[in-house]
């Protein structure tokens, strides 16, 4: 389910919230009938829930297990690239300046020779 792109940028796209056909199909930048047959695969393997409203179908994330799914995934595969992944974006500067300071050793009492 996992391994076709479309389907994991719509499941990043219900990350806290619920959203209808055509906005996802909007999101996602595929046509609504492409979005739909992603979505009934993604329904069939219970990764998402709908809810409807009169003519539209809204879709939600089936739960928070399928949520943290979603980002691990997404931010495992940020790691296989060469840049501070996204989501390291904050702790990288913190980050750098702990491996600076740990990789100066102090001189020990008693290696100096005056």
């Amino acid at each position: 389910m996992l391994s076709d792109t479309t389907r994991v940028r719509l499941l990043w796209a219900l990350i806290d919230q619920e959203l209808a056909v055509n906005e996802l199909a909007t999101r996602v930048g595929k046509p609504a009938p492409s979005v739909s047959q992603h979505l009934a695969k993604l329904r069939m393997a219970r990764l998402v829930r709908t809810r409807r409203e009169g003519t539209q179908v809204f879709y939600r994330l089936e739960n928070e297990h399928v949520a943290r799914l979603v980002r691990d995934g997404v931010y495992n595969a940020e790691h296989a690239g060469p840049e501070v992944p996204r989501h390291h974006a904050d702790e990288a500067a913190p980050l750098a300046s702990v491996a600076r300071s740990r990789s100066r050793v102090p001189d020990s009492p008693g290696s100096r020779t005056s």
